[in-house]
């Protein structure tokens, strides 16, 4: 069994990962956290009982590994944790910015981290076939990347949506410099080699993710809609049983899943 600690249990992704770690036949619940001051720190979750600082519930826990969905800010302070024990991660925060997202790089030099905006095996096989459609494709199409999540979700574009356009400029030779995340007023006619990046908020949509490619006289469209958050925990899982063991390095669910690396 792979000793397992969930950290930002109380989390809407905490609580679903703690149910499926209890469940699995792989990964045992070992240990739990919560943010400081949290009423649940104390508290029993799933015969666990929910810790206030992650660095002593990996001394008590002898966990293999650390399931983390808390935020990108924690999310390195808690790799900074883990590598000084020796305990792999999977990452599903999001939001990170060039300067934490090498934070914890620095940190998977000790440790295997993967790194992953989105968990769901769903998600990451439509990333790699926008990737391959893109290259396909080639500059006769525009493209542009729609992203929907429910109305609490902090940043924008999610994620996944990042991720997207990362892959997509890969495939297409551009850069950073040829994404736009914001369309208004007079803004003349759209640059051949620009991918747009579009959010919408709203509800209850768990996430969906549609790359479109805009040609004359030819519209295709590729979409992912996550209807329940187990897939995200269950991606999680898988990652976690790939993730242990694994010599030190910054790792993300292509990985994971196998994908020969293109790039």
């Amino acid at each position: 069994m792979i000793r397992t600690v969930i950290t930002g249990v109380t989390g809407r992704m905490g609580g679903t990962l703690s149910r499926l770690v209890r469940d699995s036949k792989e990964l045992e619940l070992v240990g739990a956290t919560a943010r400081p001051g949290s009423a649940a720190v104390g508290q029993d979750v799933g015969g666990v009982t929910v810790g206030e600082e992650l660095g002593r519930v990996l001394e008590s826990s002898k966990a293999h590994v650390v399931i983390d969905f808390t935020s990108a800010e924690a999310s390195v302070a808690h790799a900074r944790q883990c590598a000084g024990r020796g305990v792999a991660m999977v990452v599903g925060s999001t939001g990170f910015t060039p300067e934490l997202r090498a934070e914890l790089a620095t940190s998977a030099k000790s440790i295997p981290v993967v790194l992953a905006p989105n968990t769901s095996v769903g998600v990451n096989v439509v990333i790699r076939m926008a990737a391959e459609l893109a290259r396909v494709l080639g500059e006769g199409y525009d493209v542009e990347v729609l992203e929907a999540h429910h109305r609490m979700k902090k940043d924008a574009p999610s994620g996944t949506a990042l991720k997207l356009a990362e892959v997509l400029a890969q495939a297409l030779g551009r850069t950073q410099e040829d994404l736009t995340f914001e369309r208004h007023g007079q803004i003349g006619a759209r640059p051949r080699r620009e991918i747009g990046v579009q959010t919408l908020r709203g509800g209850d949509v768990v996430g969906e993710h549609t790359v479109y490619f805009l040609g004359e006289g030819e519209r295709i469209e590729l979409t992912h809609r996550a209807t329940h958050r187990d897939q995200f925990g269950l991606g999680a899982l898988r990652a976690a049983r790939w993730v242990t063991g694994r010599t030190p390095g910054l790792y993300d669910m292509a990985d994971v899943l196998g994908f020969q690396r293109t790039e």
